[in-house]
């Protein structure tokens, strides 16, 4: 009999389901977490009846763990642990270990890719193109290449699952892999993936109206209560607050938190390691003891919503010389102004700051103040209170008017 202990993400079920392909009704599949990762594997190797092959995909053990499956390969049994997370690389000082981030040509690995390729190398699974085609999907969804790549099936692969749930998952696409035939959606399947999408951007909208701000080890950080689309939301969100240098993610039912960034010289990797967590540069994850509660949750509940930039402005917007301005929940205002010589002054309550351009000064702002753009509506309300003028006056003569407000504040 063979086990493999594997997660319980697409990547992971993934493994999985090459597992059965290459072992049939030998293999015993046990889909894990973090959380629970560690207690199973250390009941299966203190039951000393288990000298079966034993595969660990996707997840990595402690440093307890890791000292029992060193002493087990070292007494002669077999250990196989395959992963591709940054935070795992120290495995591969042992010979059970292969941890293999990025391959030789730079290409992004997933677990699912790597245990292809060695399943594949120990004849143990024949290469077809479906699997190809299956696995290049799971690679794609499970690094997010697929969002530059704009392979949309790949995501769609993983909206399968969600639908579906794991067992259907599973039964399904062994079927499928099994015929060997190209792999591809069907009709009511595309139909089902067009109505989840839509879902998930009404779900999308809704969270970003709940985000809040706050600084955390030197990084700018977004923090929202979320219970699914974990990934999606995340670079959705990090898209669309791009002046934050990470989203985190809090799911209090599961007590697991998620971290993710769109900026390269930002590693939520090592972010989530402060906390006990781990995973990739641009997508990681702890467990929420009582330490992580108190830095994420309760801000959350503390903290006002980040003002989102209005997107529907006539008069307020970005490219307006005369200034722009912008304002927070806590009805803070500020005002951008183009000054001479091409430098940009932010005027608020208190001493201006000069910027060398309106992106910078946008950015700090927004980083220091979590405001955004103001909405028109609000902005001729507030002129009028500041100018004692006549809201319709105000519209139509708008460039005056910010030109008289920057006067009274200079």
């Amino acid at each position: 009999m063979i086990k493999l202990f594997t997660d319980s993400d697409l990547d992971g079920i993934s493994c999985g389901l090459l597992a059965k392909l290459a072992f049939g009704s030998n293999v015993d599949i046990a889909y894990c977490s973090y959380r629970t990762l560690n207690e199973r594997v250390r009941q299966f190797i203190d039951n000393n009846l288990h000298d079966e092959q034993l595969y660990i995909t996707d997840l990595a053990v402690n440093e307890e763990i890791e000292k029992k499956l060193a002493e087990r390969f070292q007494s002669g049994k077999h250990v196989q642990m395959i992963d591709h997370h940054v935070t795992a690389l120290h495995f591969n000082r042992y010979p059970w270990g292969h941890v293999k981030p990025v391959d030789e040509h730079g290409k992004k690995t997933c677990a699912t890719s790597l245990f292809y390729e060695y399943l594949v190398q120990k004849n143990f699974l024949e290469r077809n193109e479906a699997l190809d085609v299956f696995v290049e999907l799971v690679r794609q969804y499970d690094t997010w290449d697929w969002d530059e790549n704009k392979t949309i099936e790949a995501k769609r692969l993983n909206d399968l699952l969600g639908i579906l749930g794991m067992d259907e998952f599973i039964e399904q696409m062994l079927e499928r892999l099994q015929a060997k035939l190209p792999f591809s959606f069907n009709d009511m399947e595309q139909y089902i993936f067009q109505t989840e999408e839509k879902k998930l951007e009404r779900y999308i909208r809704l969270k970003q109206k709940q985000l809040v701000q706050t600084w955390m080890d030197g990084h700018c950080i977004g923090i929202v209560f979320a219970e699914q689309h974990i990934s999606e939301l995340g670079n959705a969100l990090a898209k669309r607050f791009p002046h934050l240098d990470l989203i985190s993610l809090v799911n209090v039912g599961t007590k697991h938190i998620g971290f993710r960034t769109i900026h390269d010289e930002v590693d939520v990797s090592a972010f989530a390691k402060k906390f006990g967590g781990g995973g990739h540069p641009k997508a990681s994850g702890c467990l929420m003891d009582e330490h992580a509660f108190s830095r994420f949750a309760v801000p959350a509940f503390q903290l006002p919503p980040v003002y989102r930039d209005a997107e529907q402005n006539r008069y307020n917007i970005k490219t307006n010389d005369q200034g722009i301005f912008f304002k927070n929940n806590g009805e803070q205002w500020f005002l951008l102004a183009n000054e001479k010589e091409r430098m940009w002054k932010v005027l608020s309550g208190g001493p201006a700051v000069s910027f060398k351009s309106s992106e910078e000064a946008e950015r700090w702002i927004k980083r220091q103040f979590a405001a955004g753009l103001a909405d028109d509506t609000l902005v001729l309300e507030y002129l009028q209170q500041q100018l004692s003028w006549p809201k319709e006056t105000i519209a139509q003569r708008y460039e005056e008017a910010i030109r008289k407000y920057k006067s009274k504040k200079s």
